[in-house]
């Protein structure tokens, strides 16, 4: 136990320093923008970005209830391109977002899923420490071991890259709330799976 409070205390330390990696993000005019990272067929006839952040109540009921179906319908069956763009309003969505990315591209997607369906769960501790002790449990759950998340949160040039690449992407399309999507080039807000049907079968038909 008093590893993990100490692996805890050593994450917060790391993640107030994080403040002036965002400030000067918020700062770059000549950010580069980073891969975006997605599911389905690279070449598929529709292309979806979601802009999500992992705090947005809204983005977590769409990814507990739409984006499944969503998923299994279109992206899976090759149908359509689904990105996922994070947004950050606090810092909690991004220390989630970089959360999600510590182990790998091909658990990202796992990670996601998994900090949605949990949300309720981490998202509202009482203070710092406890929302990054819950994250820490949530990573553990995928199979993170408390060193691999330590360095992952205390990586300040990610943080910086992150926002940027938000800052960048998101005031390129001009997204003010979440979830927002762009549907081949159509920006739209949140919707029931079925306006989402109606609209990608007739752009398939």
């Amino acid at each position: 136990m008093a590893q993990i409070f100490a692996s805890i205390k050593s994450t917060l330390g790391a993640l107030a320093i994080l403040c002036f990696a965002v400030a000067s993000a918020a700062q770059a005019q000549d950010a580069e923008p980073l891969p975006d990272l997605f599911l389905g067929n690279a070449d598929a006839p529709i292309e979806i970005i979601e802009y999500a952040s992992f705090t947005c109540p809204h983005c977590a009921s769409f990814h507990t209830s739409v984006y499944p179906r969503l998923k299994a319908d279109y992206i899976e069956s090759g149908k359509v391109k689904f990105i996922f763009r994070e947004v950050y309003f606090d810092k909690f969505g991004l220390w989630a977002g970089m959360l999600a990315r510590c182990g790998g591209d091909e658990k990202y997607f796992g990670m996601v899923d998994l900090l949605f369906k949990k949300q309720k769960e981490w998202a509202r501790g009482d203070g710092d420490a406890a929302i990054v002790g819950n994250m820490y449990e949530i990573g553990r759950q995928a199979g993170m071991t408390d060193d691999a998340m330590r360095a992952c949160m205390q990586d300040q040039e990610n943080a910086q890259a992150l926002v940027a690449d938000f800052k960048l992407k998101a005031g390129a399309d001009e997204v003010q709330s979440t979830p927002t999507f762009i549907i081949d080039g159509e920006k739209m807000q949140n919707m029931p799976y079925s306006e989402f049907q109606t609209i990608l079968d007739g752009k398939l038909n």
